[in-house]
């Protein structure tokens, strides 16, 4: 009996000691909080779908994906620490550095880019009985924006600064989500709406609306958004980020295979609850472009900010190069062939 007890005492320490020693290794895992804005679209709304690819999740980092209405409260996120990981636009980078004063702000990887050759570009679409026929005819109307300063924003200002228009003086701007867009062009309570995939594929938008321009029209090829992180961030938890690039960059590569498609589409209609069939463009070439090493344009990017300053949004110049950090995705891409 007393052997027996013995046995039993010390198998009930063992497992004690295997419990405390897994509590002890979750205890030590980072965790990485994303953010983004638009499902699909924004790879990090899809990153969890396919985590059996991610070999470093839940073994050297956590991760918890958050979405956001816009880029511009993630500048917030990120000044209260509440968002470590950010998939920022074009604009909202100089915004966060410039007037959040988030100085160690870091670009680390490509988000999507908007208007390369062959690849969607964002538009911007009017009624087709409606009032509008070119840029010139928005003077006067309600127009509508996602947010304020964010990347779809700004493009659409920059277009309608072309044409000698300016907010608040010839035309009224509203903030509204993206999934209420389209009601709210049919029901006439504005008069233009940005429309992003996957919701300028929409059939019932597309019954009613035409596009009058897209982004590239109004800002060329532009690095639409980016992954930024603090720099402090980085340099603390930089072995566990490295994990989290190389599994974010085997995950993207993935989604880019032709080979995949059919069980793109499948995971992208379960997310949206949309018929698969709507989603035949997702991470093909019909879909905005992303590069498969996750490193951003930067050309692009210092044409974007200073777009950006141009407009207002900013006081000063901005040299992006000093705000980058491309060491994570480069490191990652030589672990994954």
């Amino acid at each position: 009996m007393r052997l027996a007890k013995l046995a039993l005492t010390t198998a009930l320490a063992a497992l004690a000691g295997v419990a405390t020693l897994g509590a002890a290794r979750a205890a030590d895992l980072v965790t990485i909080r994303l953010s983004y804005v638009v499902p699909i679209s924004d790879l990090p709304s899809l990153l969890l779908e396919k985590k059996e690819l991610a070999q470093h999740l839940d073994k050297t980092y956590r991760l918890e994906v958050t979405r956001f209405a816009g880029t511009p409260p993630m500048v917030t996120a990120l000044a209260s620490g509440s968002v470590d990981v950010a998939d920022l636009a074009f604009t909202t980078l100089p915004i966060a550095i410039q007037n959040a004063g988030i100085g160690d702000l870091r670009v680390i990887a490509d988000g999507f880019q908007d208007g390369v050759a062959g690849h969607y570009s964002n538009e911007y679409m009017v009624l087709k009985d409606g009032p509008i026929k070119k840029v010139a005819d928005v003077k006067g109307r309600v127009v509508a924006t996602n947010a304020a300063g964010s990347g779809v924003d700004v493009a659409m200002r920059a277009m309608l600064h072309k044409a000698g228009l300016e907010d608040k003086r010839d035309y009224t701007e509203i903030e509204a989500p993206f999934p209420t867009m389209r009601a709210m062009l049919s029901e006439k309570k504005v008069e233009m709406v940005p429309a992003v995939l996957p919701f300028s594929l929409d059939p019932a938008l597309l019954k009613v609306a035409n596009p009058l321009f897209n982004a590239k029209d109004a800002v060329g090829i532009s690095q639409f958004t980016m992954w930024t992180a603090r720099a402090g961030f980085i340099a603390k938890n930089r072995a566990a980020m490295v994990d989290f690039m190389e599994d974010t960059l085997r995950i993207l590569r993935w989604y880019l295979d032709p080979a995949n498609q059919k069980e793109v589409m499948a995971i992208c209609a379960r997310l949206t609850k949309q018929p698969a069939e709507r989603f035949t463009w997702a991470y093909t070439a019909k879909d905005y472009y992303r590069d498969p090493n996750l490193m951003p344009n930067l050309e692009a990017l210092q044409h974007n900010v200073d777009l950006t300053r141009d407009l207002g949004f900013i006081k000063g110049s901005l040299k992006v190069a000093d705000f980058s950090d491309l060491s994570l995705v480069q490191e990652a891409a030589k672990r994954v062939k």
